[in-house]
């Protein structure tokens, strides 16, 4: 069988964990003897780090799609005054509409890129042209649909299902739409609207919706009103065979450190992680907190902090990632996920290699898998400090969380993820 895959990122071009989740599925579907065709909107000049057996098309390289430019660039004319502009990184920064003088702005650069380039021109990132590179993989999706042969199209997210769309009307092949995470998760109360009903078309025309935990299909059916029928849960991974090793690193410090990293965005909590902070370092000295990541909370949570007078005791690292992701584990005593809406979250499953304890809030697909992880509702800082120090003051507990939180992790793997994936591809496809 031949899949069609659509997605907006993949290694080692990511923000977040949506493309850290579509190489995890890409490697587990080929070891179920799928054939993949991977489409992402750039290569940006580096190589995949996919299987060699998988054909990865970039869409601004996709020759063929230059037939479709016509059709594009009227399109576009139609639509240019009409397009909604902000300041769009649904996976590294929550949105916001621009003040009036800066959508000005933005429409003029638009129109000045576009004149500029072609249809095959693509930045693959989520800045200011987002929706227009949206639309723009839409008509590759269409080519695609119209020029290669595959048995099922498989979109991951948002930004790919008017892909997926265009794809399946053009070749009339069934339609999986996979949902990492909604709208309503990414903004919390600042949702865009055109993203939500970008979202309701795809999950209407989908044939199948492939949801990651059933926090999310249950989000999908109560907000989308879409049939729960329709959706398939099927979690996440974490890649369990590569061995993570603790480096023989000195902080320099005797003090533990507890870790938050992930984007710091409302989404993620990273003000109710430094809210506990507070509340825990009243109570202990022998202890730092480290935050790292980036995103559009960070002058908030940084002023904040320095309200709280506790620059000492807190920390920064910017955005992470290879090594120094790993470093930061191993250097560890804790790991914390504060999130209001996580539709799974990985991390924790990665600090759990390191043998790092986790505590997660209970508004996460992640907190169906982790049964013996302590939990917490995201706002109760009250709580979370409690069961900080509490965790900190006793290593039996530590230890004991890793333990049976690995054996909670024994039965989720990628290829059992993609296994079921594969299932779902043969109901479709009659087999």
């Amino acid at each position: 069988m031949k899949v069609l895959m659509l997605g907006w990122e993949l290694p080692p071009f990511i923000s977040g964990g949506l493309g850290t989740a579509c190489k995890g599925i890409a490697d587990g579907l080929i070891k179920n003897y799928i054939d993949l065709i991977f489409v992402i909107p750039t290569g940006r000049g580096g190589d995949s780090v996919l299987d060699s057996s998988v054909k990865v098309i970039c869409a601004d390289k996709y020759i063929p799609a230059q037939n479709y430019l016509r059709d594009f660039n009227k399109k576009y004319k139609q639509d240019e005054e009409n397009q909604i502009v902000g300041d769009f990184s649904p996976y590294y920064t929550s949105r916001k509409n621009l003040p009036s003088n800066k959508a000005e702005e933005a429409i003029a650069e638009k129109i000045s890129l576009q004149e500029e380039h072609s249809i095959l021109n693509f930045a693959g990132n989520y800045g200011r042209n987002l929706f227009l590179e949206v639309m723009k993989y839409a008509y590759i999706g269409r080519a695609l649909g119209e020029e290669e042969s595959f048995d099922i199209i498989h979109a991951h997210d948002w930004m790919t299902f008017p892909a997926g769309i265009a794809a399946k009307e053009a070749s009339g092949k069934p339609l999986v739409v996979h949902v990492h995470s909604t709208e309503y998760d990414r903004s919390c109360l600042h949702q865009n609207n055109t993203i939500i009903d970008i979202e309701k078309k795809g999950f209407d025309a989908a044939d199948k919706i492939i949801a990651v935990s059933f926090y999310t299909k249950n989000m999908i059916a109560e907000k989308y009103e879409v049939n729960p029928d329709k959706i398939e849960v099927v979690h996440n991974a974490v890649d369990k065979n590569t061995q993570f090793l603790r480096y023989q690193i000195r902080k320099g410090f005797e003090e533990k450190i507890v870790l938050f990293l992930g984007r710091i965005t409302e989404q993620k909590g990273p003000g109710y992680f430094l809210d506990a902070a507070v509340k825990v370092l009243n109570k202990m000295s022998n202890v730092r907190f480290v935050m790292s990541g980036s995103g559009d909370m960070f002058p908030q949570i940084v002023s904040k902090m320095a309200e709280y007078d506790i620059a000492d005791k807190f920390h920064f690292t910017g955005f992470l990632n290879g090594d120094m992701v790993e470093t930061i584990f191993a250097m560890s005593d804790l790991y914390i996920m504060p999130s209001v809406s996580e539709p799974f979250g990985i991390s924790p499953f990665e600090a759990l290699l390191y043998d790092i304890p986790v505590v997660i809030s209970k508004q996460s697909g992640a907190s169906e898998i982790l049964e013996h992880a302590p939990k917490v509702n995201f706002s109760d800082t009250d709580e979370l400090a409690a069961i900080i120090i509490k965790m900190l003051e006793d290593k039996e507990l530590r230890d004991t969380v890793v333990r049976q939180c690995k054996e909670d992790m024994q039965n989720i793997s990628w290829a059992n993820s993609s296994a079921r994936i594969k299932k779902i591809y043969n109901q479709l496809a009659g087999k």
